[in-house]
């Protein structure tokens, strides 16, 4: 169906050489398994990492650690991520609820530095905390180095293993399900909306994160609930956000018109598949300039899809936001001994060329 709705022109120009990425639609109140594409294939995650920070978050504050309302500070080390970033120098601090929802929206590195430095002691204290419950999870084929996920060759997962922790998000804490599907959050006078095309503009649209590296290419784990039934959708390695957004739209649609009947729940997909541990490298795809050309090709003069999905339409109205401020950090600090970083070799992040935003690229980590 995808295909039908481009020309072959446009479809070579928005595709290029490019195969399709690992993708997987999951029936979340049953935990079935819909349809799948290479969903065992290891892939770097990109920003969609936060989301397993978030969960780790929870855990804490399940655990009574620290609370929505605990203090995280801004360090040295924090305010030297590269973008997407919020800027907050040194010493600032924020709640926790305010972090959870800048790197749900904004997709901030500083911010998640932060958290992650704040909540495990030091960023390679909370990646332990991450891999832990990856392994507890079920989550084999991913290891965490980072909290963020910009680039390291040893931070990867798969799409199954996506959709395994974005379920356990929505099954465990389900009182947490507002931070997945905020429009837009205002940080002073300025709005930020949210990297998700989906959001307030796909029917039911209710999360929950984005990520793009230039390895990675541009990934999303996606879900919406119609007639109260939770369809979600991961895509990964798509070569723009549109080519993920109308994918993701797709697969989303076609899964609210299958049975979970007869079909493999998550945890007992088989694992199938050729070369599973080599990670796909988008870089070829994305962040040259032919392909930013090629890219472009499918835009508009303002920036906008020749041709747009028939699943997804522009908002009609004004997008509701959240807003987030330093301060209201009333809640008790985290006793988590503080450490410094052990240090290990770890890959300086890829940048996308400057072209990459004139294509509609989000930042580096969104």
């Amino acid at each position: 169906m995808f295909a039908a709705l481009l020309s072959a022109g446009l479809l070579t120009a928005l595709h290029g050489q490019a195969a399709a990425g690992p993708s997987i639609v999951v029936d979340t109140a049953t935990g079935k398994v819909l349809e799948q594409e290479d969903a065992y294939k290891r892939w770097y995650p990109a920003s969609l990492t936060k989301l397993m920070s978030v969960y780790v978050t929870f855990r804490a504050i399940q655990a009574g650690e620290i609370t929505l309302l605990s203090p995280i500070e801004i360090s040295k080390k924090a305010t030297r991520e590269p973008p997407s970033k919020m800027g907050y120098p040194e010493g600032s601090v924020l709640s926790v609820d305010n972090a959870l929802k800048i790197m749900m929206v904004k997709s901030a590195n500083d911010v998640t530095t932060a958290l992650a430095e704040n909540v495990g002691g030091s960023v390679a204290g909370f990646a332990e905390r991450m891999n832990k419950e990856a392994a507890r999870l079920g989550m084999n084929g991913s290891h965490f180095m980072n909290a963020h996920g910009l680039h390291d060759d040893n931070h990867y997962t798969s799409a199954h293993d996506i959709a395994v922790l974005a379920t356990a998000l929505r099954r465990d804490f389900p009182q947490y399900a507002d931070y997945f599907d905020i429009e837009a959050i205002a940080a002073g006078d300025q709005v930020i909306p949210n990297h998700n095309g989906l959001i307030g503009r796909y029917e039911g649209a209710d999360g929950m994160k984005t990520g793009y590296t230039c390895p990675a290419g541009f990934n999303v784990v996606a879900s919406a609930t119609r007639n109260n039934r939770q369809i979600m959708a991961v895509v990964l390695g798509a070569v723009s956000p549109d080519a993920r957004d109308y994918r993701t739209a797709e697969l989303l649609t076609e899964g609210f018109g299958k049975s979970p009947d007869g079909a493999p729940l998550l945890a007992d997909l088989p694992r199938s598949g050729q070369d599973l541990t080599t990670p796909g490298n988008m870089r070829p795809e994305i962040c040259t300039e032919e392909a930013q050309k090629r890219i472009a090709k499918t835009r508009d003069a303002e920036g906008n899809p020749l041709v747009p999905s028939p699943f997804i339409t522009e908002m009609t109205r004004p997008r509701v936001v959240v807003s987030v401020a330093l301060g209201g950090a009333t809640g008790p600090k985290s006793t988590q001994p503080r450490y410094a970083d052990v240090p290990i070799p770890t890959p300086r992040p890829d940048y996308a060329p400057d072209t990459a935003s004139n294509a509609g690229a989000v930042e580096q980590g969104g």
